[in-house]
């Protein structure tokens, strides 16, 4: 999603509270996916 910071994007998937949130902003990446609630 263009123009979206990362922390935005996090923590839209995180208030979604379904499924997995993995946070790289060192790499510029945030990982979403399906399953049981949990982060990284």
């Amino acid at each position: 999603l263009p123009g979206v910071p990362l922390k935005t994007l996090r923590k839209a998937a995180l208030n979604m509270r379904m499924g997995g949130v993995g946070y790289y902003p060192k790499s510029n990446f945030v990982h979403v996916d399906s399953g049981r609630v949990r982060s990284w």
